[in-house]
This record gives structure tokens, C-alpha cells and sequence, in this order.
């Protein structure tokens, strides 16, 4: 969406806000022997104790598909993305790595945040691969500018993951984000300077990295919603939306 208005401005950092302490408080729960329903119940209480929505619960893709199951999305390991809190059956133990991306309708105003955190000490491999996932995500909101492009984004992030020689997946991005939970422009992680849609005062976007270890491919499992990496490697997602401003990039999903 384009936000036109310091009203809808205010309700977008509002909500982002609001997202933003969710999640935290999702994330420090992440420990050995925490089920992801638990995670599930814990989002449920917070939103509804606030008289907001949650965005992914009955989301429908496209005509004819049944509604996401679940608020949340926890993904552990090789899940890169999309597997439902209420219905996977994780149970975290010690070195894995947890996902949790969640959003939020907040009085009309969707906003929608990913963090990946690691249960215990962990790997100095996994913590390779969380790390460059976030400065992933630095570099793509960095270029979030007026007059810039979603391919300057892409490009930013694919750079990072050269860096660190992650592979990463080309059939999943970031997304226009405000009225709805996933609207126009498509925002790749990787791309040519100067490519794709341009970058307009007010827009609103999530930008979003997925890294793995391995090369990228994945497939979707059995539940009909799960990525999975196809050779079992490790995978990281961060997220944040982001207002174009003037300015420069605003982070809307922060305390």
C-alpha cells in the first residue's frame, strides 16, 4: 500500500509496534522442550488481549485453497518458511533453529516480522548462517529509498549471501504489506540494480531474506504448507516491514 495519510502512518506503527513485542515475546519462549503449539496459544492470547487479528489464520493464497491453520508460522532447521505453529509437532531441543514469523491486523493495518533464533549455545555454523541473515536484511532495508528498486534490494541481499556463500531460494520474496498481508510489489532477494518496481514515498513493504546452507531448493512437505530444504540443510528467515519515507527506510516493526 501507499500510506497517504499521518493517520494511517500512525496505524501501521501502531501495529508494527505491537507486532514487534509479539514476536519478542514468542522468541524468548523458544527453549529445550517448548512446543511450537505453545508458541500458537501464546500469539492468540496476545492479540486477543489487545483486540487485534492475526493475519495468517484463514489465509487463502489463491480461489479454492483451505485458510493457513495456524497464526503462526514456526519453522525449525531445514523448514525454511510457512510451517503452522498449531499443526507441526515441533518440540524444540537444545542447538536447533527456530523460526517465527508472525502478523497482525491491527485496526484495519496488516504488518508482518520474522526473527530467527537459535535454542541453546548452538553451532558456530548456525550461528554463521543466522547472523549473515540478518546483515542480509540490513542491507536490503538500507536501499529501501525513494527512487530506488526492488532489484536494488534484491541485489543488496543476494550480495550478502555470496558473501557468506548461502544459498537461497528464488521462488519465495518480500512483499507489498498494509491492507492486505501480501500485495504488489513482489520484493525478490536478488536482482539487477536498477530492476523491478521503483520505490514511491509511502509504500509499505516487507523485506525479508531466506538463507540456507545448503543450495536453495526446496520443496513443499506433506502438510501442503512447509518449505523444506531438499539436502536437509539449515535454513534462517528475518523480516521487517518497512515505510518508505523521505527520509529513508522506516523500520515499522520495532519496540
Amino acid at each position: 500500500m501507499i500510506a497517504r495519510t499521518p493517520e494511517e502512518i500512525q496505524l501501521l506503527r501502531e501495529g508494527g509496534r505491537r507486532l514487534a513485542q509479539h514476536v519478542r515475546v514468542l522468541c524468548e519462549m523458544v527453549k529445550p522442550g517448548v512446543a511450537s503449539a505453545d508458541i500458537e496459544t501464546k500469539a492468540r492470547e496476545m492479540v486477543a488481549h489487545d483486540g487485534d487479528e492475526m493475519a495468517f489464520f484463514g489465509y487463502k493464497g489463491k480461489k479454492g485453497e483451505q485458510g493457513f491453520p495456524s497464526g503462526v508460522c514456526v519453522s525449525v532447521n531445514d523448514v525454511i518458511v510457512h510451517s503452522p505453529a498449531g499443526q507441526n509437532g515441533s518440540v524444540f531441543g537444545e542447538g536447533d533453529v527456530v523460526c517465527i514469523d508472525f502478523g497482525i491486523k491491527h485496526k484495519g493495518f496488516f504488518t508482518d516480522h520474522a526473527q530467527t533464533v537459535i535454542v541453546g549455545e548452538g553451532s558456530p555454523e548456525d550461528k554463521r548462517l543466522v547472523s549473515g541473515t540478518y546483515e542480509a536484511l540490513e542491507a536490503g532495508i538500507a536501499q529501501a529509498r525513494v527512487g530506488s528498486t526492488t532489484g536494488d534490494i534484491g541485489y543488496a541481499v543476494e550480495r550478502v549471501a555470496q558473501k557468506y556463500g548461502f544459498g537461497f531460494p528464488r521462488n519465495l520474496a518480500g512483499h507489498g504489506v498494509g491492507r492486505a498481508i501480501h500485495e504488489e510489489p513482489h520484493v525478490p532477494n536478488f536482482g539487477v540494480p536498477g530492476s523491478g518496481a521503483k520505490l514511491a514515498e509511502g509504500l509499505v513493504i516487507a523485506i525479508e531474506p531466506m538463507m540456507t546452507l545448503g543450495s536453495g531448493e526446496l520443496f513443499i512437505d506433506k502438510d501442503g504448507h512447509s518449505y523444506r530444504t531438499k539436502d536437509g540443510s539449515r535454513t534462517a528467515h528475518a523480516e521487517h516491514t518497512v515505510l518508505i519515507t523521505k527520509k529513508g527506510p522506516e523500520i515499522l516493526t520495532k519496540e
